[in-house]
């Protein structure tokens, strides 16, 4: 008699897509056995927004370490893993690159398949996780950074769009200048305020 049991699928899913270095390892689709995130929370909030070209270094620096620990948290190795996963967009350019590469390395050298996730679609996707026994059809509303999408999801990878709100990028851009110019304002008001302290001391001193 054969054994008939299929084989657990595990999937090593790596996401880089902002300010935020992530790999789990999920099993059969539903289940996590690793969830591990670096957060830059803290170095963006300096800035009062991402700043991209800061988000793609630390990305660098840190997601070895982040890969390694997921499949330590697993108890696997990559010979256990069935297919790496990866964030392609959309996201910052330079932080998506650096996922990206290392999911091509990870696939290349260890000859598992690579499977390529938008973004959006990952969000739906997390639902199966949250919900084990949930399937489709369903409607979706993702809400996620700048924008938000009602989705009818009619299959696994099968969407249709229902509509859709979308916060254009210059309009992210004007709060951040916006910012910038109102801290500005409050330094100038500062130094002037210290400036004519200065003065009052001085006048006060030749009096």
């Amino acid at each position: 008699m054969t054994d008939t049991k299929e084989k657990d699928v595990l999937i090593l899913a790596i996401e880089s897509s902002c300010d935020e270095t992530a790999a789990a390892v999920v099993k059969n689709g539903r289940e996590v056995l690793s969830n591990v995130i670096y957060s830059q929370i803290d170095l963006h909030t300096l800035y009062g927004g991402v700043v991209p070209e800061i988000a793609s270094r630390k990305h660098i620096e840190k997601i070895n370490q982040v890969v390694r620990k997921a499949l330590a948290d697993a108890s696997c190795t990559l010979d256990d893993i069935t297919a790496v996963a990866v964030t392609y967009g959309p996201g910052l350019v330079g932080a998506l690159l650096v996922g990206v590469a290392e999911a091509k390395a990870i696939a290349f050298a260890a000859n598992k398949p690579l499977v390529g996730v938008h973004h959006i679609e990952g969000h739906i996707s997390a639902n199966y996780i949250e919900n084990k026994e949930l399937e489709p059809p369903f409607l979706c509303l993702v809400v996620s950074g700048g924008h938000s999408h009602l989705v009818r999801v009619k299959d696994y990878g099968e969407y249709e769009t229902v509509s859709y709100t979308h916060l254009r990028a210059h309009e992210t851009r004007h709060d951040l200048v916006c910012r910038l110019l109102l801290e500005k304002k409050k330094k100038t008001k500062t130094r002037n305020k210290n400036k004519r302290k200065c003065k009052k001391k001085q006048k006060a001193k030749t009096t």
